[in-house]
């Protein structure tokens, strides 16, 4: 009995923990969110987080299509200069980046415009490689809020300012992510790195 008693306590006190990470990150993250693209400020830079181009259902991704229409629109309004997307290539036939920029292209954006990382493995990977590789220590997150939330957190801990510009989301409520960003948190206590770094890339 007693020590069933101490796994709830234990329980209990990780599910807390939890869930006080997950509001906590929306707080502190809040003024540096936007919907209305007249208010966001604006960066040389928007870093679109990238996600598969389908479901694994094969029909098209609402998370990726949205994000595509805010890049669009971003950098329509002049709000950025330039796109980084970063994303998963880690497979032959599974290139997230190059989706995207195909996309991004047959929406107008100049493909001169547009800048690839292939080694955005999570959303770590992306935020310290757009400083470390990329060299932007000044930057416009553009994802769903709760993701832009959770890289805007990231890139405080690594002296990166930024904002997020938030695309149409899919769902309401997004239980994963309570997880996410206890994980995330963990990562930067213990200084967990991107899985590749690499050669410098100029974006001009």
């Amino acid at each position: 009995m007693k020590k069933i008693k101490i796994i709830l306590l234990i329980g209990v006190v990780i599910s807390l923990g939890v869930i006080i990470t997950y509001h906590w990150i929306s707080f502190k993250t809040r003024h540096l969110v936007f919907d209305d693209i007249d208010s966001i400020p604006k960066n040389k830079v928007g870093l679109v987080l990238g996600t598969g181009k389908y479901t694994t259902g094969g029909t098209i991704n609402l998370f990726y299509t949205y994000r595509i229409e805010a890049a669009v629109s971003l950098y329509k309004a002049g709000k950025i200069d330039y796109i980084l997307v970063s994303g998963d290539n880690s497979k032959k036939d599974y290139d997230e980046p190059s989706d995207f920029k195909n996309d991004l292209i047959a929406k107008g954006i100049p493909k001169e415009k547009i800048f690839l990382d292939y080694a955005g493995f999570r959303t770590l990977d992306s935020v310290v490689r757009a400083k470390e590789i990329f060299g932007q220590t000044s930057i416009t997150f553009i994802s769903q809020k709760f993701h832009n939330q959770r890289a805007i957190y990231i890139a405080d801990h690594y002296e990166i300012k930024a904002v997020g510009f938030n695309a149409k989301d899919v769902y309401k409520s997004h239980f994963r992510e309570y997880l996410a960003r206890s994980k995330a948190s963990l990562d930067l206590v213990f200084n967990v790195q991107p899985k590749f770094l690499g050669k410098k890339i100029t974006i001009q």
